[in-house]
């Protein structure tokens, strides 16, 4: 008896000639938004891509399950690839993904950790308190807070002339540019260490923050001893501002990993840590942007603005931008 069914070859070509038409389409489709020009589509090709995905799909289900040639499978399988990522996947631009982190992404971030940020901050000044009143009462507890060599003679034993005389706003008056650049790589180090170190149940991270006011009080307490705490105050908010609230941000995000850590709740810790991660790594992001605004700050304005009161203007404003950036918005888009 003679067989006529047809061969798996003859099969896959009628196969693919009912529905290669389509194929193509889709093909040519996808072509086009892949070369940039997914803009220049029509609202029918558009809408036809969809259908056009489904309908390959069940061709690719169709030809695996009656075990069609393996090279035509192969196309099938890619071409539903190329599709999937157009229509579930994320076409937006890098400008776009921008605008959207600095626009919402960021600020909703720090909005989430007010709490952790309230913290941080607590930390930083109970470190600066402390650290100022031991130093006030007993200058040698300086050293216990800022090592000798960084200090670089603006110590407890400088004249107060001397002190005054770092206060320039220029180099060439051996004014503080060693320190400064010293304080702004510190407070860059301590920020991203206390955002790694967050899962460590939060401890490392608290530790950090209270290090670093501690470091900041006692030299800012040297300097208020010879009555020159004013014009430090100056010296230092220009950019101390945006960099201190960088490190505060920084603490915050550290702490809401490791709170998420130390009690996940009804969630395992791996899913908490996650969670919060994605929340802190946001705001981390930004805090980034911070260090390199405060970095320009530093180099530019202290050394260009030499009156105090313009330094406190300038230092004024910062600190207004930034709240009015991060906590205004929340109103300004609820109102619409």
């Amino acid at each position: 008896m003679t067989d006529h069914r047809p061969s798996p070859l003859l099969k896959s070509q009628r196969f693919r000639q009912a529905r290669e038409e389509d194929w193509r389409r889709l093909e040519r489709l996808m072509d086009k938004a892949e070369k940039g020009s997914a803009a220049k589509l029509t609202d029918a090709e558009i809408l036809a891509i969809p259908v056009l995905y489904r309908s390959t799909l069940s061709a690719l289900s169709v030809a695996r399950e009656t075990s069609l040639d393996q090279g035509l499978i192969e196309y099938l399988e890619t071409l539903a690839t190329r599709a999937y990522f157009f229509v579930y996947g994320s076409r937006a631009t890098l400008q776009d993904r921008l605008s959207d982190f600095f626009s919402s992404g960021w600020p909703s971030a720090v909005r989430s950790l007010w709490r952790e940020t309230l913290i941080s901050a607590a930390l930083m000044a109970l470190g600066a308190i402390v650290a100022g009143w031991l130093v006030v009462h007993e200058p040698e507890w300086f050293y216990a807070f800022v090592p000798a060599e960084l200090a670089g003679g603006r110590d407890p034993g400088a004249s107060t002339e001397t002190l005054r005389a770092t206060l320039g706003g220029h180099d060439s008056a051996d004014g503080l540019s060693a320190f400064a650049a010293f304080l702004f790589t510190h407070n860059a180090q301590v920020a991203l260490l206390a955002f790694a170190l967050g899962f460590a149940l939060c401890l490392p991270t608290g530790l950090l923050i209270l290090y670093n006011g501690a470091t900041l009080g006692a030299f800012v307490a040297l300097f208020a001893t010879r009555g020159l705490g004013v014009e430090l105050g100056g010296w230092l908010l220009i950019h101390g501002v945006t960099e201190l609230f960088a490190v505060i941000l920084a603490g915050a995000a550290g702490l809401r990993i490791g709170w998420a850590v130390a009690f996940p709740g009804s969630r395992g810790r791996l899913d908490a840590a996650m969670e919060a991660g994605r929340t802190a790594g946001v705001a981390m992001a930004g805090v980034v942007v911070m260090l390199m605004l405060a970095g320009l700050l530093e180099g530019f304005g202290r050394q260009l603005i030499s009156d105090t009161g313009l330094r406190y203007a300038v230092a004024g404003a910062s600190g207004l931008i930034w709240a009015v950036y991060f906590y205004a918005p929340r109103a300004a888009r609820h109102a619409r």
